[in-house]
């Protein structure tokens, strides 16, 4: 279960939110994405092992699937909150947000489905938030060329790649920032980001981490299982704890619900 939360420093609190209810249909398995196992251990919990081991993170809450609170509970430990998530993932990070302390300034909001994410990089997206910033996301840079493609399958063009980057987790706000943006309905977006985009805040990126890529699909697991077996004991539990440490594929979207 981890060590549990470490007393900070007397100063803003952060809490990291991190929605876990999805199904996860397009890993396979009939088992919930992030309790699938991951180097004999539940995916969920390595990734809060790396919450856990940030120097900035005061609070962790999770929304676990509805009918699972409880094993979810019992599997994280005390010092992690479980409620109940939705049916979508917005609907998971609107009920987390609701739970969140209330002397919260900062909220990190994480995809379960990053287990190998380095707690460097939880603490630089918070830092750079704690810093004045009112929304940060981690970035990488793409090497792969970018179509866009029409419904008929033609491409309609291709876009500089000089300027496009791969969005990973944990996105962190000020808090009254993701209220606000959360408090906006039916607006079509793919992260957290993009709700605070449609508000017009700014949005300033870091430098992401190659090991934070999402395990979504099977062959994801295998190279996860693969970085593991890598890792020297001892560092197994939460991966790599430098920013672009292992040579992997670069960021993936946040586009399936958690």
């Amino acid at each position: 279960m981890g060590e549990g939360l470490q007393p900070r420093a007397v100063g803003p609190r952060v809490a990291a939110i991190v929605p876990a209810a999805g199904r996860g249909e397009r890993l396979g398995g009939g088992t919930p994405k992030a309790l699938r196992a991951l180097g004999g251990r539940p995916m969920l919990v390595r990734s809060i092992e790396a919450l856990r081991r940030a120097e900035s993170v005061t609070q962790i809450v999770v929304a676990a699937p509805p009918t699972l609170v409880e094993v979810v509970a019992q599997l994280l430990g005390r010092d992690v909150r479980v409620i109940a998530g939705g049916a979508e993932r917005v609907d998971s990070v609107r009920r987390a947000l609701r739970a969140v302390d209330d002397d919260i300034s900062v909220v990190l909001v994480h995809d379960a489905a990053r287990p190998l994410t380095p707690p460097s990089l939880v603490d630089a997206v918070a830092a750079a938030v704690l810093a004045g910033h009112p929304a940060v996301i981690p970035v990488l840079g793409l090497t792969d060329t970018v179509k866009e493609v029409g419904p008929d399958g033609r491409v309609i063009r291709t876009p500089p790649r000089d300027g496009l980057r791969a969005v990973q987790t944990p996105q962190g706000f000020r808090r009254d920032v993701l209220a606000a943006a959360y408090a906006l309905k039916d607006i079509p977006v793919t992260d957290d980001a993009g709700l605070v985009e449609a508000l017009g805040v700014p949005v300033m990126t870091v430098p992401g981490a190659q090991e934070a890529f999402k395990v979504t699909q099977p062959h994801d697991l295998v190279l996860a299982e693969a970085l593991l077996a890598r890792c020297a004991p001892g560092d197994a539990s939460a991966g790599a704890d430098s920013r672009g440490g292992l040579d992997v594929r670069g960021g993936s979207d946040v586009r399936s619900p958690g």
